[in-house]
């Protein structure tokens, strides 16, 4: 059944175009749109019903949401308002929120039609979306109408918006970086879809029991998912394994045809993504895995009921979680099923889209910007490319010519592990044609390289798409870059370390690919939403402009020095610190002062983002205090929260260790009211918005030349947090734009840390001159935190002491005495608050608005998109 109607042949009539690449046909069977397809609470479709756009319509007062939200209950809860539970009333309301949304969804995809211009197809393993309620009243003006109609029937906004849970579709900044993208595109009226998968449990939800991190499932879709909409009448099957049979049809001409040994269904479900004042509505499409046969009927029968359910669990494991554990073979096969799975079924969806509504394949490089996000659905390369030779009778240099036009790739890491490879036999086994094709790729790809005048065979083999050094895997980077006509880094420092490091042959044989797009956040969520007290002071201070043009922020910097703007600034942070104050007390049972610094490091435990480095400094700094009780020391909240991946052990031992820190920093009555930790388990978006708007010091300090962009920099620094942090990643461009006096800079620059590496990574010189280090390190590996296991640390220090490839130790004096500068500045309180006020007004450059406006210009062939206004 096709899922999106064409423009209507008269005001009373829809139609739709049959298509060979269809996905399986609904109840209808023709594609038909019934009257029941039309309403807004029973859409079977995916869009494309005429509706007047919110901005054209009446506004909406109270007495109508309220009316909408009652009906809501009663027709599709089923429930009275006497009786209904906080999550009746959340639903509800959700439903009625949703309507209006859908309104402009349809409006939005009719003028998309109509139009007939290009889309944009946005890849990605994750989407954080986050908890939606709040968000959607937010970009719909919803928020006033929908507070007073709930509070007219007694329940309080606030109240529901804790009953949501967030969405458990992304891990960190990756899956944040895409939500934000997705909200941008919608803002500047980009046609765009984004695709991922439907994760029944998320990455993990995350709990601490005796200071260790626990993985539980992230039940999220519980009590289901009010914001989607389920399309099974979308329905694309994807095959693994099996056989590829050669034909050759004549002296010239052969053909593969795959013959997959084992499918599972993609079921598509849609959720509206509106941008600012939801002038426009794009779609985020994420796929389930389904079984295409529930159970064994003769197996069941037989009286093997757990065996006969085992095909359909294999299959659906798909869904589940998003990165399972690669530390076995079974984990790395389903991680590659994983993407192949979301890959497929999104390449089938645009190919039958545009063949819907364009007809040609050969207008594919003219209707359609596919963006990969990091390396996870690169094999979309090679599937592109199998359609198009195999399934639509391409000769291979038009299909290639096509593709490499389609594509563009963001690289977001230099690490070695998170580039992704896969063994060449298990990409054989599960996946034949496409490793044919890559073979293929891979071949013409050194001939063109060859032919250049490259025949060195270290440098060939740097180029090569296969890894024969390690057992031969695919690299899935290279892949991504030799079939994309545009590959981008995320910040400055990153885009150029790209071109030199990671992928600098390759740039060489094809120049003017790599380009740098600096990541950017949606204001919306980040300042507006999670930060109304300062939001309403902007407005005061520099008018309404600041809530749709973020350059307008620059105005603010005049009030700087301001008496009565400062006050207002410094009571509106309190406020904010207070609720964090609570939440962690509710939480850790912890008392926390909100007159206190609060330092805050907020992102995934590992490695070379170094929360080691500020749990060894928290070391040297307890011990500073109990030396000198009496010093004019700053009262600090140290504030962690982050998961380490599962099968991590080093970065849940720096988890173990901050517990331990904190609960005898905590306990002693010497730096009780000078000192205290807290490690906030299960961060999420939600917490974030908590912890965010509360900070004074934000903790960027991952070893340099390590960190691709970061952007949880970017939200600190939004709402006035001074940052502390090597010259890495956007730190390079926060400086930048907020200067030297307003930022904290501090260690080893890229080029420092490369040239340490080259020497040594053994620091007993450096340790040996630094006492304080020392002295740390000794307390840590004798056991004075884990006096019931004292070696239980000794794998960090040995780390430290030895193997320092993240220079910890390195950096570790420059970091103290950044954080006594830190002190300094504190106690100097007017030019702490001038510097906050300047790191807000000048942050309009790091709007993702900005940064999706330069990827439509310069890599997805767009005309230059209007930034939103007021108008």
């Amino acid at each position: 059944m096709i899922d999106e109607p064409v423009p209507p042949a008269s005001p009373d009539t829809a139609e739709v175009v049959p298509s060979a690449s269809s996905p399986k046909e609904g109840p209808g069977g023709d594609g038909s749109l019934t009257a029941g397809d039309l309403t807004a609470g029973g859409l079977a479709m995916e869009q494309g019903v005429p509706a007047p756009a919110p901005a054209d319509a009446a506004p909406v007062d109270s007495d109508a949401m309220r009316a909408a939200i009652v009906a809501k209950l009663m027709y599709a809860v089923g429930k009275n308002p006497e009786v209904a539970s906080k999550r009746d009333w959340f639903i509800a309301t959700t439903l009625a929120v949703r309507d209006r949304i859908v309104d402009q969804w349809m409006a939005s995809t009719r003028a998309t039609y109509e139009s007939k211009r290009k889309r944009v197809y946005y890849l990605s393993l994750e989407f954080l979306i986050g908890r939606l309620l709040v968000d959607a009243l937010m970009e719909t003006g919803l928020t006033e109408p929908v507070r007073e109609a709930l509070e007219s029937l007694g329940v309080d906004l606030d109240e529901l918006r804790k009953i949501e849970p967030d969405a458990a579709l992304g891990n960190g900044g990756l899956g944040r970086l895409a939500a934000c993208f997705m909200e941008s595109m919608a803002t500047l009226q980009i046609a765009a879809h984004g695709y991922g998968i439907r994760y029944d449990h998320g990455l993990f939800r995350q709990a601490i029991k005796d200071g260790w991190q626990r993985e539980y499932p992230e039940n999220w879709l519980t009590f289901g998912n009010p914001w989607e909409f389920e399309r099974p009448e979308v329905d694309y099957s994807v095959g693994f394994g099996g056989t590829v049979e050669t034909v050759e049809v004549n002296e010239e001409v052969t053909r593969h045809y795959w013959r997959p040994e084992e499918t599972v269904d993609a079921i598509a479900f849609d959720t509206p993504v509106p941008g600012w004042r939801a002038r426009h509505v794009n779609t985020l499409r994420l796929w389930s895995a389904r079984a295409p046969d529930a159970l064994r009927l003769d197996a069941f029968n037989q009286g093997d009921h757990v065996g006969a359910l085992a095909a359909r669990v294999r299959l659906e494991a798909i869904s589940k979680v998003l990165y399972p554990s690669d530390a076995t073979p079974a984990g790395q096969e389903l991680r590659l099923r994983q993407e192949y799975f979301f890959v497929s079924a999104s390449m089938q969806d645009i190919i039958r889209r545009h063949k819907q509504h364009h007809g040609d394949l050969e207008l594919l490089p003219e209707k359609v910007a596919i963006q990969l996000n990091d390396t996870h659905p690169a094999i979309a390369i090679a599937e592109l490319m199998r359609v198009l030779i195999d399934l639509e009778d391409f000769d291979w240099d038009h299909a290639w010519e096509i593709t490499t036009a389609v594509f563009s790739y963001t690289n977001h890491t230099l690490l070695p592990e998170a580039l992704e490879s896969w063994p060449v036999p298990l990409m054989e086994r599960l996946l034949p044609r496409h490793m044919q094709i890559i073979y293929m790729i891979n071949a013409r790809h050194l001939d063109t390289v060859r032919s250049r005048g490259e025949h060195d065979g270290g440098v060939l083999s740097e180029l090569s798409l296969i890894d024969e050094t390690h057992g031969r895997r695919v690299r899935m980077g290279n892949l991504a870059f030799v079939g994309s006509h545009k590959i981008n880094g995320v910040s400055a420092l990153h885009s150029d370390l790209v071109k030199r490091t990671l992928f600098h042959q390759l740039d060489r044989f094809y120049p003017d690919r790599i380009v740098n797009k600096t990541n950017g956040i949606t204001f919306r969520r980040w300042l507006f939403e999670a930060n109304p007290g300062l939001t309403q002071l902007l407005v005061d201070c520099c008018g309404p402009k600041v809530m749709d043009d973020p350059m307008a922020l620059a105005d603010f910097e005049k009030y700087a020095g301001d008496a009565a703007v400062v006050d207002k600034f410094r009571a509106i942070r309190r406020a904010k610190k207070a609720e964090l104050a609570n939440l962690i007390r509710r939480r850790l049972d912890v008392s926390v002062s909100p007159d206190a610094l609060f330092d805050v490091q907020i992102k995934r435990i590992h490695e070379y983002k170094r929360q080691l480095l500020n749990i060894l400094e928290i070391v040297a700094l307890y011990d500073a205090i109990r030396a000198n009780p009496g010093g004019n020391w700053v009262p600090r909240v140290k504030i962690f929260a982050g998961k380490a991946a599962a099968s991590y052990h080093q970065a849940k031992l720096i988890i173990k260790l901050a517990n331990d820190v904190a609960r005898v920093v905590n306990r002693d009555p010497v730096v009780r009211r000078l000192l205290k930790v807290v490690f906030l388990p299960n961060y999420n978006v939600s917490l974030a918005e908590a912890i965010i708007p509360a900070a004074d010091l934000s903790e960027q300090i991952s070893t340099a030349g390590m960190e691709a962009s970061g952007t949880g920099n970017m939200k600190l620094a939004l709402n006035g947090a001074l940052t502390i942090g090597t010259l890495d990643g956007a730190n390079v461009e926060i400086r930048e734009h907020v200067g030297d006096d307003n930022i904290f800079i501090f260690g080893l620059t890229t080029e420092q840390v490369d040239e340490r590496r080259r020497k040594g990574i053994d620091m007993a010189d450096v340790i040996a001159a630094s006492p304080k280090l020392e002295e740390v390190l000794d307390a840590v590996g004798s056991g004075v935190f884990s006096p019931g296991d004292t070696g239980r640390f000794g794998d960090l220090v040995n780390a430290v002491r030895y193997h320092d490839y993240f220079m910890v130790a390195a950096d570790f004096d420059a970091y103290y005495t950044a954080q006594r500068a830190v002190d300094a500045r504190w106690h100097d309180t007017p030019a702490w608050w001038r510097s906050a006020i300047i790191n807000t007004a000048r942050m309009g450059f790091f709007s993702s608005d900005r940064a999706i406006a330069e990827y439509a210009t310069d890599i997805w062939g767009l005309p230059k998109p209007a930034l939103p206004s007021a108008g």
